[in-house]
């Protein structure tokens, strides 16, 4: 595996409730490098030509490029791909903070999520280990009151 990758990507699927990790070969990496072009790979092999933008067909995809959560300032970044319900085009948009790099120190690439759940789920992952978690109870609170009601289920004491 390439310097900078782990060699995982985590497909969630909302619809079925499962998870599964994909390994990526080397070859997938050196062809594709960062976090865009990883991502265009998944949209245009697996989102069909006229597919509506906010149907659970779609794909919404986070991915991390090579030199995220290296000790450098401004590394930490993570690209979030899909189909933009605003131009039918692929919509393409980057993040930085924590998030991109711990996603990486759990030990994947990216997350490709795909269908529709049927009821509220939240994906957590600790010590890189994955699991879909029912959300019904936040459903209707404030980001201040998830947060706060997230932190005291977690068993992680830096969530």
């Amino acid at each position: 595996m390439p310097f900078g990758y782990n060699g995982k990507i985590l497909h969630v699927d909302l619809g079925k409730g499962s998870l599964t990790v994909e390994q990526p070969t080397d070859a997938f990496y050196r062809k594709y490098m960062g976090g865009s072009a990883m991502a265009m790979y998944y949209i245009l092999n697996e989102v069909k030509p006229g597919t509506d933008a906010l149907s659970p067909e779609n794909l919404l995809i986070f991915m991390c490029s090579v030199t995220t959560g290296a000790s450098i300032s401004g590394q930490s970044r993570i690209n979030v791909n899909a189909k933009s319900p605003m131009t039918n085009g692929i919509g393409d948009s980057q993040a930085g903070g924590f998030f991109p790099a711990e996603l990486k120190f759990a030990g994947f690439d990216g997350i490709i999520f795909r269908g529709k759940s049927e009821k509220p789920v939240y994906l957590s992952i600790i010590d890189g280990t994955p699991i879909l978690k029912d959300a019904s109870h936040l459903w209707g609170k404030n980001t201040k009151e998830v947060d706060v009601i997230l932190k005291k289920e977690s068993t992680d004491g830096k969530a």
